[in-house]
């Protein structure tokens, strides 16, 4: 379908055309006219509408052009190269048939995967796509992370690193995958799930104030207030004594079981055999053994993570006169290969709590 008309001006009859031909393909592949995602630059497919509502968003507000692929709409996802080698099935399967298949998940089970399995098919996309034609070094996913990287490390505005990213564009060859906007990159990163979520807590660390003690004001262990305490020693109620950053682990268990080379490798303490009769790798320790004998349902599934749990304390502005510190809480999944468990990608940052006190329990 000819989609030259999303770059062309609003008021124009070639843009009013192509927006009546989008409406009428989502409706017929669809079927519904009251709930369809709306692909204006506010709502970005994240809100869904009916047609006359949608029509008039595209209008006011223009369609978002970097949807190419109507995905959302009933178009078929065109497969990537990259994406292709991690999830796709040689015997024709669907692309994602293979991961309800490793961990046993029905259809529900996707919603963690973002608003779609393809929008993070679509990063890994990215992933291959260099950053201007004929560039080996960087790709766009590479080159927007980096940029993002200095952004958070010199405390940079997203005005100013809007501008940079023009800048950028501006300075690269013709044909360049920078995005233009802060807007852009952030829709780019969202999609690998990387979301947080911040809870207020005891700053004796004995309870975190959630579930049935998100209204409290002081802590039912201790007694000590949940609020900062100012130097005249007065209560700033609203400011939080205490905060932790907390990273939901099981979108990125799923990322890990939707690449199919990795799956294999979380099942592979089951499958290989222990010859010489050392210890090597933590499935050959007693701890393990144990485990299995005390819950045998969960140890006869190969497929159930196992899980180590560490902390450390460390200075984020690498100054000795600073009493502050951030205590990082990494998973570890054992039950990869000994040459991979260890590595930095296979391991999960779940929790930031901030020091200068070790967190305890």
């Amino acid at each position: 379908m000819d989609k030259s008309w999303m770059h062309s001006d609003r008021r124009s009859k070639a843009y009013e055309f192509g927006v009546e031909a989008f409406l009428n393909f989502a409706v017929e592949n669809l079927l519904t006219t009251t709930h369809i995602r709306c692909p204006c630059v506010k709502c970005v497919n994240l809100k869904l509408f009916g047609v006359g509502i949608i029509r008039d968003h595209v209008y006011f507000n223009g369609i978002d052009q970097s949807y190419k692929n109507w995905t959302f709409h009933g178009e078929p996802w065109e497969a990537t190269t990259n994406a292709s080698r991690n999830v796709e099935e040689d015997d024709g399967h669907s692309r994602y048939s293979f991961v309800s298949e490793e961990i046993d998940m029905d259809d529900n089970d996707f919603g963690d995967f973002g608003s779609d399995p393809y929008e993070f098919a679509n990063v890994i996309g990215d992933g291959d796509q260099p950053v201007y034609p004929g560039c080996r070094k960087y790709t766009k996913l590479s080159a927007l992370v980096k940029l993002y990287n200095l952004k958070a490390k010199h405390g940079m505005s997203d005005v100013c690193f809007t501008e940079l990213l023009i800048l950028q564009g501006d300075l690269l060859p013709e044909g360049n995958t920078i995005p233009t906007s802060m807007y852009e990159a952030k829709k780019t990163l969202c999609a690998l799930g990387l979301s947080y979520e911040k809870m207020h807590a005891c700053p004796n660390d004995c309870i975190l104030y959630r579930k049935e003690y998100e209204d409290s004001t002081n802590c039912p262990t201790c007694g000590i207030s949940r609020w900062k305490e100012g130097k005249d020693s007065i209560l700033k109620e609203g400011v939080p004594a205490k905060v932790v950053w907390y990273f939901p682990p099981i979108p990125r268990f799923k990322r890990m079981f939707q690449s199919h080379e990795t799956a294999k490798s979380l099942t592979w303490h089951a499958a290989r055999k222990s010859i010489d009769g050392q210890m090597s790798h933590p499935a050959d320790s007693p701890s393990w053994k144990l485990l299995d004998d005390k819950w045998p349902e969960f140890g006869n599934e190969p497929r159930n993570l196992r899980l180590a749990l560490s902390s450390d304390g460390f200075n984020p502005h690498s100054s000795l006169s600073s009493r502050y510190s951030c205590w990082p809480i990494i998973l570890v999944t054992y039950n990869l290969p000994p040459w991979l468990c260890m590595k930095r990608k296979f391991m999960i940052l779940t929790l930031l709590i901030s020091g200068p006190k070790q967190p305890g329990k």
